[in-house]
């Protein structure tokens, strides 16, 4: 059985993830794994609280299927979250990031130079300049003006695409058996 890893931190937007962990868990017998800068407690913007499980240093790359990044308001970048990004990244595993935080993960990672993603991040002005102390990192030729974006083994999605998020990450994490089988999923939970 292969391990999803979750990156979780305070303030992550736990709704963008939190069905595909219930089907990755409940129905599909994945590993879902939450990992995080620290073991601290994270507090999310709906107000669970989570342990990661593991920190992210503590990570080894056997046996993994594919990391989550969570949307909500940006942390500051943990250079252990960047390498393993990128390792990832290498090996063409999944990377799938939702919202603000999940795609500025992604873009400091640098990962996103040669790939089509989507991010709420529209524009880097002066205030993100500031608070993150960096020039932009997204290469904004490759934004595609989209709810999701799936390029190769990397999903990107605005927050409020998160059931096309789930689908597509459950179909790229093969929980589907067939189109026929994604579609009908697709019916249920978007009820089309």
């Amino acid at each position: 059985m292969g391990k999803v890893l979750v990156y979780v931190f305070d303030q992550m937007s736990d709704y963008g993830v939190s069905f595909i962990c219930h089907i990755l868990r409940e129905n599909a017998g994945k590993e879902v794994v939450t990992i995080g800068d620290d073991k601290s407690l994270k507090k999310t913007t709906s107000g669970f609280l989570f342990y990661p499980e593991y920190e992210v240093s503590e990570i080894e790359l056997s046996n993994i299927e594919g990391l989550i990044l969570c949307g909500g308001y940006p942390p500051k970048m943990n250079e252990g979250l960047i390498d393993l990004i990128r390792l990832l990244h290498q090996k063409k595993i999944l990377i799938a990031a939702i919202g603000a935080s999940g795609t500025l993960s992604l873009a400091q990672a640098g990962i996103l130079e040669n790939l089509n993603y989507t991010s709420i991040i529209e524009r880097w002005d002066s205030k993100l300049q500031f608070e993150f102390g960096e020039v932009d990192p997204f290469p904004r030729s490759n934004n595609l003006k989209k709810r999701l974006v799936r390029d190769q083994h990397v999903i990107t999605a605005h927050d409020m695409a998160f059931l096309d998020f789930t689908i597509e990450v459950l179909w790229k994490l093969n929980v589907f058996k067939s189109r026929h089988e994604k579609q009908n999923f697709m019916k249920l939970v978007k009820y089309a």
